[in-house]
This record gives C-alpha cells, sequence and structure tokens, in this order.
C-alpha cells in the first residue's frame, strides 16, 4: 500500500520552500535534494511562473516527489497549483477559502497562523497541518511547545528560522514537521556549482531529525 501524503510529510519531517528565480535553477535545487534523501519540497507562488515548475517537476520526478504549492492566498491559487501536481497547499496566513478548495480535491490542507486563536481557527476550518510562522520571531521551539499545550492535537509544522542547530528542539517539541528555508534551499549553491552543498545538508537534517526522534 503506498503512503499517504500525510505519512511521507511526516516520515521525511522536512518541507523545504523553493523560492527558485527560473525553472532550471528549481529543478537543479530538487534534484539535489532528492540526492540527500529529501523527497518533499514546497513550491512558493512567488517563483516566476511556480505553476509552470510545479508542472515541470511532476512531469520530471512523478511519484518520486512530493509536490506542494507555497504562499497560496486565493481559492483561484490553489486550484491551478493542484491542477498543475501540488498535492499539499501551504498559505502564510489563514484564508478559509484555501482550506476548502483543497479539501475538496481531495488534498492535505496547511494553513499559517501564529496565535493559539488563529492555530485553532485554522484546525476548526479544516486544515490537516497548521503551519506556525513567523515561529522564531516569537520564541521558537518554547513557543511551539506553549502552543501545544492546550492544544495537543494539532499538527503544527514550525516555518521561520528553522536551521540545522534548530531543528531538533523543535521535533522535541513537538513539531510533526519544519518548514526549512535557505538553510537547506540554497540557491547560491546551484548558482555556484555546487549542487552537493544542498545534498550535504539534505543527509545533515534528516540525520538531525532521525537522532531528535529517537531520543
Amino acid at each position: 500500500m503506498s503512503e499517504t501524503t500525510q505519512q511521507i510529510i511526516e516520515r521525511v519531517g522536512l518541507i523545504p520552500v523553493l523560492r527558485a528565480k527560473s525553472v532550471p535553477q528549481g529543478r537543479a535545487v530538487v534534484d539535489a535534494m532528492i540526492a540527500g534523501g529529501v523527497t518533499v519540497v514546497e513550491v512558493t507562488m512567488t517563483v516566476p511562473n511556480a505553476v509552470d515548475l510545479i508542472k515541470e517537476l511532476k512531469k520530471q520526478f512523478g511519484d518520486e516527489l512530493l509536490l506542494g504549492s507555497g504562499t497560496v492566498i486565493t481559492a483561484d491559487q490553489a486550484q491551478a497549483t493542484i491542477d498543475a501536481g501540488a498535492e499539499f497547499v501551504v498559505s502564510p496566513s489563514l484564508h478559509p477559502e484555501v482550506i476548502r478548495v483543497t479539501k475538496a480535491n481531495n488534498k492535505i490542507s496547511c494553513p499559517g497562523s501564529l496565535t493559539p486563536t488563529e492555530a485553532i481557527t485554522a484546525w476548526s476550518a479544516g486544515a490537516d497541518y497548521v503551519k506556525i510562522f513567523p515561529c522564531s520571531a516569537v520564541g521558537g521551539a518554547s513557543y511551539l511547545k506553549s502552543l501545544l499545550a492546550p492544544f495537543p492535537h494539532l499538527k503544527l509544522i514550525p516555518t521561520g528560522g528553522v536551521t540545522l542547530q534548530t531543528a531538533e528542539s523543535f521535533i522535541k517539541a513537538g513539531a510533526r514537521a519544519l518548514g526549512v528555508g535557505s538553510d537547506l534551499v540554497n540557491l547560491a549553491a546551484v548558482e555556484a556549482g555546487h549542487p552537493e552543498t544542498i545534498t550535504e545538508t539534505a543527509r545533515a537534517y534528516l540525520k538531525v531529525l532521525a537522532e531528535a526522534r529517537k531520543s
């Protein structure tokens, strides 16, 4: 039986946020991450021709890569990215219509929230995960832990300020997965002709996560 989207997200434990400047650059980054064992990526709508990039990645990697869309703030964006191949939809903020469209397509919804009120509102609106953003700006792992105290059933994905150094503390605080940016999705490394930097960082993240989960 094949894994569900949620099972893959939680097994890999990372949602790398791809803000590539072009389709070829996006492909190169994803190649390097897959080589390091990270098979999930979120393509943000801030990328030029984001929908085309999702289509290209879907065509190239197929079932080898779990694709999501990010910075999705309208129902139309959600539908367009799902049609292109996104299996999960992430927002920086809470948009009930985005959750509705995502769930109507049987995809995984991950709206953004920060406060307890926003987090529980997102969950009640049908979110599968709640992205806590910007998490490090309000206390990082300790904030996440505080949020889970009254709401232990919430599935939280901290984003913003997640690094190799902080990853373990977030997992131990109860994060289901981590949203990671430039610390892993290193566009400069690809531009400099060193994609192996991304591959090595991907492996390092997976190692940290595996150890954090064991303990």
